[in-house]
């Protein structure tokens, strides 16, 4: 396995997003980042540190105390990656439009 710096910064982020996509709300079933609950992901090229931004369907979604613990041991267990943390927002607030066109398929919203 090559060494977390030798993994360049844009595989990094694919598989951090590849690692995030294991992550399921427990009420949907459509991964987190299809969902459209993370809003950015930043990778310090210095120290590979992730800092992701996400958000939740509500926010007093029965997974609040979940689901960001899980994004962030899914970053942070991705290739390339040293460590990660997760900020939790609820600006600007989600809504249906931020899903993916497959979310929204398999969901019926289209």
């Amino acid at each position: 396995m090559p060494a977390t710096e030798d993994i360049p910064l844009e595989d990094t982020e694919e598989n951090i997003i590849a690692s995030i996509r294991e992550v399921y709300d427990p009420e949907i079933p459509v991964n987190v980042y299809d969902l459209g609950l993370i809003y950015e992901i930043e990778i310090d090229p210095e120290t590979r540190k992730a800092d992701v931004l996400m958000t939740l369907t509500a926010p007093n979604c029965p997974a609040a105390g979940v689901l960001p613990g899980q994004v962030e041991d899914a970053a942070a267990n991705a290739e390339g990656v040293s460590e990660a943390e997760v900020e939790l927002t609820f600006e600007p607030p989600f809504t249906p439009d931020m899903m993916s066109e497959e979310a929204k398929l398999e969901l019926g919203f289209m």
